[in-house]
């Protein structure tokens, strides 16, 4: 296992598709690492296709088989200091774990995924594929764990009677949701180059979309994809329209002068309050003269 920063062999250039050149000629990236590993042994692939009854798709086999595993990072620089943005992952064959398969060292009663399926939820949506089932009705196998955001999934949906060899490629969102991906591993391998590993990108496929951090990254770095969607239809979302300058620009108004009331001597005050009280009360001893002409 060995970490190329730049500089790839041909053949590592046409298996990242050039990304690297791309991303190291974009501003503000400061680190582009590769990881190079060497080819997947052929009989742990056999060894992995008897230990879990089901075979490999072809094109994923044929990825194992020039390398085993994929994994490329990069950073960009803020205040000096690099800080790790894009990921880009798909385990080796070791680490091709199921999900949601039952241990033989839980407890009988222990909750597990399985305890999630409800028949209830099934959608009659036909337009809609159907989604996998964290039961013994599917095979669900990780093939990268999206730094905590998900996972994107491997997933062989009809397990019964036998294990159907068709794939498709599903994301498992941290609410426990299924979002689909794409039919072929080859596909989706393209979507992850072309998204540069950029936080969050699976989360465009869903119907809640990307966060608004991720989305200010979407903007900086667009994604090489054809999936422009998220771009055409959202692109003022993207841009942050708040403009600094004018919101901690000081406003020009002339300030309002407050007077304070003068101050008058004590002895002034009383003679004000007495000659006050004086004129109030010969007020209501006319007003009820007046009231009172037959007294």
């Amino acid at each position: 296992m060995e970490e190329r920063p730049h500089g790839l062999s041909p053949h590592l250039e046409r298996l990242t598709l050039g990304v690297t050149r791309i991303l190291e000629t974009s501003p503000g990236v400061a680190e582009v690492t590769f990881v190079e590993k060497e080819p997947a042994e052929r009989h742990a692939i056999i060894s992995w296709e008897q230990k879990n009854s089901c075979v490999l798709p072809e094109d994923l086999k044929n990825f194992y088989l020039m390398t085993d595993g994929f994994q490329m990072t990069w950073s960009v620089k803020t205040d000096d200091t690099p800080m790790p943005l894009g990921s880009m992952v798909i385990n080796s064959i070791s680490k091709l774990c199921r999900l949601g398969g039952s241990s033989m060292y839980a407890l009988p009663n222990a909750p597990c995924l399985a305890d999630l399926e409800d028949d209830s939820d099934e959608e009659g949506d036909e337009d809609k594929p159907e989604k996998p089932h964290f039961d013994s009705r599917s095979l669900i196998f990780e093939l990268d764990p999206c730094n905590g955001n998900g996972k994107v999934c491997l997933v062989y949906k009809h397990a019964k009677p036998v294990v159907s060899p068709d794939t498709e490629i599903w994301f498992l969102d941290r609410a426990l949701y299924w979002h689909f991906l794409t039919k072929t591993f080859t596909a989706y391998y393209r979507l992850l180059i072309t998204h540069l590993g950029l936080p969050q990108w699976q989360y465009a496929f869903t119907s809640y979309g990307v966060s608004p951090q991720a989305k200010q990254w979407f903007n900086m770095y667009k994604p090489i994809t054809i999936n422009t969607a998220l771009l055409s239809e959202e692109a003022d979302s993207f841009v942050n329209k708040l403009d600094p300058n004018k919101v901690f620009k000081s406003k020009n108004k002339t300030p309002v002068m407050k007077k304070k009331p003068t101050s008058q001597p004590a002895g002034a005050q009383k003679s004000h309050t007495s000659m006050t009280s004086s004129k109030t009360s010969s007020l209501v001893g006319n007003s009820s003269k007046k009231r009172d002409p037959q007294i």
